[in-house]
């Protein structure tokens, strides 16, 4: 085992319109996490929370971070050492749609393999990211940095093929995160057991769109990949002026806007020039409903996880 390592992962916007639960892309929001072992601590591990996790009450041995630390040993036939001291600090707001869970699990996931240096490549790692989040679009961006197409591929020898995406130099993705929070398992309870035909044609046919609109900036391409028919329909009842705040980016010149992950935070892409605007009408959109908000914006691709 190495003495000690820090390990920083990016957050991430998953989904994104009609990509859902295929298509992600890192955000310049971040994770940290030291890590050592303290030989005269009798506990499995003990983690201290700073940042947006300092509310946090979850016991350490049930701590996300320390699941995808043990997870990555066990995956490596290797037993995880006790007595670890895990010091861990986040920006990325919890239970907002940008990744704070999957951050957790891949940081410590990434942190156990360079603390043990155990035998797991990155694809090993999304797989085993993956099925503790139980789908793979939040942590392939964490792990690979950029934009992400993940697919399940149960034929190869990862269940899940990662591809890059290109994200044209134009654009720029505009996040508004309000002072309130939509549960994963609640987002989850909204959507339908089945969709028909019709819709699932539409639904392939603007994925097909996204793709194309991040790689090319086609503003024609984005808004209609950006209009999904899966999940958003269901999950906008959820987010209070979801068409109050997503109709004001659109008049402040951005091609389309939808949810982040499953929300509560919604992104807006648009042309660069016009990205202020675009942050400043979602903010003030929500600020007319009494929302407490928080904005961002980035343009160009987030790399992937650090480790020192």
């Amino acid at each position: 085992m190495n003495a000690t390592v820090t390990v920083r992962v990016p957050g991430s916007t998953a989904n994104l319109g009609s990509g859902f639960d295929c298509i992600g892309v890192a955000v310049n929001r971040w994770f940290s996490v030291a890590v050592r072992r303290d030989p005269a601590l009798l506990a499995p591990v003990r983690i201290t929370r700073g940042g947006a996790l300092a509310a946090l009450d979850t016991p350490p041995d049930r701590d996300l971070l320390y699941t995808g630390f043990h997870r990555a040993c066990a995956a490596a036939g290797y037993e995880p050492p006790s007595g670890l001291v895990m010091e861990a600090s986040s920006e990325i707001p919890v239970a907002r749609g940008l990744g704070s869970s999957a951050a957790a699990v891949v940081a410590g996931a990434v942190a156990a393999r360079a603390f043990c240096n155990l035998s797991l490549d990155d694809a090993a790692l999304t797989a085993v990211c993956a099925a503790v989040e139980g789908h793979a679009d939040n942590v392939a961006p964490t792990i690979h940095g950029g934009a992400i197409l993940v697919i399940a591929s149960p034929e190869s020898p990862h269940p899940w093929v990662v591809s890059p995406l290109e994200l044209h130099p134009s654009l720029a993705l505009v996040f508004a995160i309000p002072d309130f929070m939509v549960a994963t398992e609640q987002a989850r309870a909204v959507l339908p057991k089945s969709v028909d035909y019709h819709t699932a044609v539409v639904a392939a046919a603007r994925s097909a769109a996204l793709v194309r609109g991040l790689a090319s900036g086609d503003g024609a391409l984005l808004h209609a990949g950006l209009e999904d028919v899966l999940h958003v329909p269901y999950r906008r009842t959820l987010i209070k002026g979801y068409d109050l705040v997503t109709g004001a980016a659109l008049r402040a010149g951005a091609f389309g806007a939808t949810l982040s992950g499953s929300g509560s935070t919604l992104v807006a892409i648009g042309p660069g020039a016009q990205a202020g605007g675009v942050e400043a009408a979602m903010a003030r959109a929500w600020r007319t409903l009494g929302v407490t908000v928080e904005t961002f914006r980035m343009t160009g691709p987030v790399g992937r996880y650090q480790v020192a």
